[in-house]
C-alpha cells in the first residue's frame, strides 16, 4: 500500500497527516532527493559534498519529525536545511583554505586540470563571482524554479530582500558576462 502511494504521488509537497517519520521521509526522499542534490551542487560546487549535505538534511528531518509543527512544510524545511548546511560547508572550506599549506606553484596537479575543464562555463564562473546571498537567490529562483516566498523561506529572509538580491545579482551577472564577451 505504501509503495503504491509513493509511486502515485511523486510531486509530494504535502505529507499526509497520519504518516510517521519513516513513511514521510521515505516519500519525501523518493520525490525530492535529486532536486535537492542539484540545488546543493550549485551552492557547494561539489557532487559528493552536495549529496552529504542532502543526506544530513534528511536525517535531521527524520529526527525532528515529531517536533515539526506543520508536516505540510517539510519540503520547505528540507530546502532551508540544505541551504543552511551548504553555507556551513562553504564557511568551513574558507577556513580550511585560509590555513592550508601552500603547494608548489610550478607543478599544477592533475586534479586542477580536471577541475579547470569543468569550470569553463562562463555563466557558472560569473555566478561564482557574485556575493553568496545573490548567488543563492539566483540559483533558487532560476535553477530551483522556486517562488519568491519559497526562496524567502529557504534563505530565512523577507520577500523584499529576495527581490533585491535577485535584481542585484542579475545586474552583476549581466555586467560580468558582457565584460567576458
Amino acid at each position: 500500500m505504501t509503495t503504491e502511494t509513493l509511486v502515485a504521488d511523486r510531486s509530494l509537497g504535502a505529507v499526509p497527516a497520519g504518516w510517521d517519520a519513516d513513511m514521510a521521509v521515505t516519500a519525501l526522499y523518493s520525490a525530492h532527493y535529486r532536486s535537492l542534490v542539484r540545488l546543493a551542487v550549485l551552492l557547494v560546487r561539489d557532487m559528493a559534498t552536495a549529496e552529504e549535505v542532502v543526506q544530513d538534511a534528511f536525517v535531521a528531518i527524520h529526527g525532528a519529525w515529531r517536533r515539526l509543527r506543520d508536516p505540510d512544510k517539510a519540503l520547505a524545511y528540507l530546502r532551508q536545511s540544505v541551504v543552511n548546511r551548504s553555507r556551513s560547508v562553504l564557511r568551513h572550506r574558507a577556513v580550511v583554505e585560509k590555513y592550508a599549506p601552500k603547494g608548489l606553484p610550478d607543478a599544477p596537479s592533475a586534479e586542477n586540470g580536471a577541475i579547470g575543464e569543468l569550470e569553463r562555463s562562463a555563466v557558472i564562473e560569473a555566478l561564482r563571482g557574485l556575493p553568496a546571498r545573490q548567488r543563492e537567490a539566483l540559483v533558487l529562483r532560476y535553477y530551483g524554479d522556486l517562488s519568491e516566498a519559497q526562496i524567502a523561506d529557504a534563505m530565512g529572509i523577507s520577500k523584499g530582500a529576495v527581490k533585491s538580491h535577485t535584481a542585484r545579482g542579475m545586474a552583476a551577472l549581466r555586467n560580468i558576462l558582457e565584460q567576458l564577451s
